[in-house]
């Protein structure tokens, strides 16, 4: 039987890092490829993605695989830089990490990779495909704390096909054991954090560069201005930390949260006391992506997750044209617009997501 060809998305991290080693073992064709999708050099003139590829490439040699490297930059900026600066000006909360993962990451990376003579393509993320009569199905990783279906819920099932996920069924620290124990060089290190290309840096500095502060006021429910925000964008719904408007007298101590954005005044309303948030009931998704396909009932109850980090929650669906209307069966208080609502079964299946659009 003819060898398959598995080209991995190398990041430099330990989890793609102990994909390629994985799929080595099991007796695959592996190649890695490294993407590169944001140009930016630090305080040293020193491109920040330079560190990165030397960890692929000397993961790479010590598993003996070919790597390459791959430029998306122009596509990146593209497809999903320019959706994320546009969702801020409109006052939204986007999630490009959704994007980039149906736009680059399981987009152009797939075209690359079949051109490389791949019959699949592999990621370190901790999610599950499982194919089944035909078609491809999502599902939560095995380690519960690690995973991210949440942020695969775009892809279709013309990328899906491809698709293996090695860390399916692996728990975080033994990831890392088997890193260290192969003598990779990514065993130990830090695992990224924040906006894929912004990283660990001052959020509002850089979203400075694009897009220009305007201060506003920051008010009550009840119309009571009681400080100065810096801008619109740097705030999202439910926010409580970085609103500098403590120490307020008649202050009953409680913290301050964010509950709306109003930008034809340009004010931000807050409230005090956690058990003052508005209570949400309902939300209406702009356009939806079934996995695996759009079901044959309109209507139905499931579990959904409005953020990454939080437990499913029981709704109840309405499929409306291309969009989904979801009910709140449970009170919910920080659900936000341009964030993704992600829906799910009883057994871990993964039915898709779309982009939160109206939340009454």
């Amino acid at each position: 039987m003819q060898q398959k060809t598995v080209v991995v998305g190398m990041s430099g991290g330990v989890d793609s890092s102990v994909s390629a080693l994985l799929l080595k073992r099991q007796g695959y064709n592996v190649v890695g490829l490294f993407m590169q999708n944001w140009e930016e050099k630090d305080q040293n003139q020193v491109c920040t993605a330079q560190q990165d590829y030397d960890d692929v490439r000397r993961v790479c040699d010590k598993i003996d695989i070919p790597y390459y490297s791959v430029n998306f930059s122009k596509e990146y900026y593209e497809k999903v830089f320019e959706y994320f600066l546009d969702s801020y000006k409109q006052g939204r909360t986007p999630n490009p990490d959704v994007l980039c993962n149906r736009e680059i990451k399981f987009g152009p990376f797939i075209h690359k990779a079949l051109s490389l003579g791949a019959d699949n393509i592999a990621t370190g993320h901790y999610a599950k495909v499982v194919k089944k009569e035909g078609s491809f199905y999502l599902k939560k990783a095995f380690d519960k704390n690690k995973d991210q279906s949440y942020f695969l819920n775009q892809l279709t099932q013309d990328q899906l096909k491809y698709v293996i996920f090695p860390l399916c069924d692996i728990v975080k620290p033994k990831v890392r054991e088997i890193a260290k124990q192969a003598g990779l060089v990514t065993a130990t290190k830090k695992d990224s954090t924040g906006i894929c290309f912004i990283g660990e840096r001052n959020f509002r500095r850089f979203l400075s560069q694009y897009l220009p502060a305007k201060e506003g006021e920051i008010k009550t429910l009840n119309g009571k201005t009681i400080g100065k925000h810096n801008g619109l964008m740097y705030y999202t719904i439910g926010q409580r930390k970085g609103l500098g408007i403590g120490g307020q007298k008649e202050s009953n101590g409680q913290a301050w949260f964010v509950v709306k954005k109003d930008l034809t005044t340009n004010t931000l309303y807050v409230t005090q006391g956690e058990d003052k948030m508005p209570i949400q009931t309902q939300l209406t998704t702009l356009g939806f992506n079934f996995i695996p396909q759009k079901p044959k009932s309109t209507s139905f109850d499931c579990f959904a997750k409005f953020r990454y980090r939080q437990p499913d929650q029981p709704v109840h669906v309405n499929i409306i044209d291309q969009n989904v209307q979801i009910t709140f069966l449970n009170k919910q208080t920080s659900v936000t617009p341009g964030q993704f609502v992600v829906l799910y079964d009883g057994d871990e299946n993964c039915l898709g997501g779309g982009e939160i659009d109206i939340v009454k």
